[in-house]
């Protein structure tokens, strides 16, 4: 039997022709990492190839790592393996990884969404036979609003909150969805203030792309200065002793979970907002076909259902197993302000 270009084992997915993983979750000699998030880039790798915008983000949260940058479209070949990367528009240097041997050619998208952002490098269908796709939304239940009214709906939510009295705190993962929502609220409105964690990371992009003038909340912070602003806070500051500073408060949730009935009220969150850095079904749907691809491999996410939704499609459609965690449910947060996935 023919030896797949790329399979899935215990540390990764390996192309064993150029002795190269694609976000290995076990430590490795050669990897090329899709995007930041802690769930696809691993600390304990011997030499990591990533897109360039990606280079900084992964040293401040890996620390002394040997890294290269990668420019979108760049060929490069090991073994007789070429690579390039492709935009995702997942977050901020997120990439898909194209892989072509003898003529055979293979992409794995990491995570990625569709719509344009304005932050993100838009995302790039890449032609292939194999596609690799997450499915973390692949549901038919999920339908996105375009960005532009889900965004208005925020800004209305954070100016009438203001009208009474009361501080919003929003919520969004410290790396992509915070600088997503940064990017998009309307300044005119108040002040907006940041959590330590979203900050750090926010000054890494701000040396990428445009962001408006955040502050930092520090103990020296009072109370009357963030009223009727609003704040930007990884998931795990709720319930926490630091939030207990913005009362009164308002809090509120940007995940793609919140399409979910009753996913507002377990999080103990006021008010839910749909807005996922991932694809929705249509969005699934549409970047396979437009790939030409035959072979699907699914993995995290809903990967049984939507591969047997693509078998009846007529696709060659398979499910693999990988430690990569998609959107995790907020109501478990990591201790590194649950980058990992992302919502």
């Amino acid at each position: 039997m023919k030896q797949p270009l790329l399979a899935f084992n215990d540390k990764g997915i390996y192309c064993s022709q150029a002795n190269v993983y694609l976000d290995p979750w076990r430590p490795v000699n050669n990897a090329i990492i899709t995007h930041g998030h802690s769930d696809h880039a691993r600390w304990g790798h011997k030499n990591y190839i990533t897109h360039h915008l990606n280079v900084p983000i992964i040293k401040h949260r890996l620390g002394d790592i040997t890294v290269t940058g990668k420019d979108w479209n760049e060929t490069f070949t090991i073994n007789g393996v070429k690579f390039s990367l492709h935009p995702a528009g997942h977050i901020v240097g997120s990439a898909q990884v194209r892989v072509e041997y003898k003529g055979e050619v293979w992409v794995f998208t990491g995570d990625y969404k569709t719509e344009d952002d304005g932050l993100s490098t838009p995302y790039e269908v890449v032609k292939c036979h194999t596609f690799i796709t997450e499915c973390t939304f692949g549901l038919p239940a999920f339908k996105w609003l375009p960005q532009q009214e889900v965004m208005d709906e925020i800004n209305t939510w954070w100016a009438q909150n203001k009208a009474e009295g009361k501080t919003s705190v929003l919520f969004g993962y410290t790396l992509g969805k915070a600088q997503r929502l940064l990017k998009h609220l309307d300044t005119d409105i108040g002040k907006i203030y940041t959590h330590g964690a979203v900050e750090n990371m926010t000054e890494i992009i701000r040396n990428i792309t445009d962001l408006p003038e955040t502050t930092v909340i520090t103990r020296d912070t009072k109370k009357e200065e963030i009223a009727g602003n609003i704040v930007i806070a990884p998931p795990s500051a709720h319930g926490s002793v630091w939030i207990r500073k913005m009362t009164p408060f308002v809090t509120g949730s940007a995940s793609g979970w919140m399409a979910f009935r009753g996913a507002r009220r377990r999080r103990a969150i006021d008010k839910g907002f749909v807005l996922s850095d991932h694809c929705d079904w249509e969005g699934l749907l549409e970047s396979i076909k437009a790939t030409g691809a035959e072979k699907i491999i699914s993995t995290h996410g809903y990967s049984d259902i939507f591969s047997t939704y693509l078998r009846e499609q007529g696709y060659d459609a398979r499910t693999e197993h990988t430690q990569y965690e998609g959107e995790t449910d907020e109501t478990e947060t990591k201790p590194n302000d649950a980058e990992g996935g992302e919502s």
